[in-house]
């Protein structure tokens, strides 16, 4: 079904419009063609009312008489003409004055009718700017309409490549994750390999210094075994150097065995440095108790690299007290009081 389209407000005055003005213009023309075709008026003519008489016999009074009566008729007409003149003034003054009244009527009606169209022209004109304003407003909300869609899509373009570049930096993130995990389990699994070598190393250091220590006791106890043996020699010899010398092969064997001891127990607690190197040799200055407890290590010849020397001085006060050497004669305790050893990293690394 079509629908029928509403007449604007400029169409719905126009055709009253048009016929107000023929109206006026009708009536205009109708008082022009009334005072065009008006008759004029007589004018005015004295109406005379006497009587004559015709008298046979004339006296000088009834002379006097006539006389008196016609000059009063004469009186009587001339105020008749100047009263019937002032109604004719009067009737004339009535039209001219109904004319300018019919005159000021249609001007006052052409004024109406003029005020009527401007009215009317200023009402189009306000309903036309009514209307462009609504137009305006229109198009400025339909140019708002536009303008929120293109931000919409901007807005929703942004969050697409915000939300991608989340994405990628998640992928990125999950990427460096992956890396980093990958380095902490290698760094884990070599932590955990460098505590089995370390295991393994202490493992090889204890067996090393309770070889040491087990070498160390055999050799006291032969040490021991030797010396009763020799107590016993030196009671059937009656040569003195030849019991000298007896004493001073034992007193090297015993030496030997404890400097065995001291390098055991310093690998034990001995902490590689990551310079040192085969080859290196330091000397170090001991001085120890009688009952075997170690009071001072000092370096008193470096090996060129300071960290090495450092951790042999370190392995060696580590050592803390030798318990195998309590009950040594003072003569064997003597070369021990203080003196010098040599270190290497393959002596320290047992």
């Amino acid at each position: 079904m079509q629908q029928q389209r509403e007449p604007s407000a400029s169409e719905s005055y126009f055709w009253p419009s048009v016929l107000a003005i023929v109206l006026h213009v009708l009536v205009f023309g109708m008082l022009f063609v009334s005072f065009a075709f008006t008759p004029e008026l007589p004018p005015a003519k004295p109406i005379v009312q006497a009587t004559l008489y015709q008298l046979k016999s004339k006296s000088q009074a009834t002379t006097q008489t006539n006389q008196k009566i016609a000059g009063e008729a004469k009186k009587s007409a001339a105020r008749q003409t100047e009263v019937e003149q002032m109604e004719q003034k009067k009737i004339e003054q009535e039209a001219v004055k109904a004319a300018e009244q019919k005159k000021e009527e249609a001007a006052q009606k052409a004024e109406e009718a003029k005020k009527a169209d401007e009215a009317k022209k200023a009402d189009e004109a306000k309903k036309a700017d009514e209307a462009k304003k609504a137009d305006d407003a229109k198009k400025a909300e339909a140019k708002k309409a536009e303008e929120k869609q293109l931000a919409d899509i901007a807005k929703k373009k942004a969050e697409d490549e915000a939300k991608k570049a989340a994405e990628e930096e998640a992928k990125k993130a999950a990427a460096e994750e992956a890396k980093k995990k990958i380095v902490e389990d290698a760094k884990k699994k070599a932590a955990e390999d460098a505590k089995k070598k370390a295991e393994a190393e202490e493992a090889k250091k204890k067996a090393a210094a309770d070889a040491a220590k087990k070498k160390a006791q055999e050799a006291a106890r032969k040490s021991a075994e030797d010396k009763k043996a020799q107590a016993l020699a030196d009671l059937l010899s009656d040569t003195p150097q030849r019991q000298q010398a007896l004493a001073d092969e034992q007193g090297d064997e015993v030496a030997g065995s404890f400097d065995d001891l001291i390098r055991a127990r310093a690998a034990e607690g001995w902490a590689r440095p990551p310079s040192a190197r085969k080859g290196m040799t330091v000397v170090l200055q001991i001085g120890m108790l009688p009952d075997g407890t170690v009071t001072s290590v000092s370096v008193a010849k470096s090996s060129g690299d300071g960290p090495f020397d450092a951790s042999a001085v370190a392995a060696v006060k580590n050592i803390g007290r030798l318990t195998e050497m309590q009950g040594m004669k003072p003569s064997d305790f003597a070369p021990y009081r203080s003196f010098k050893m040599t270190f290497t990293p393959e002596d320290l690394a047992l």
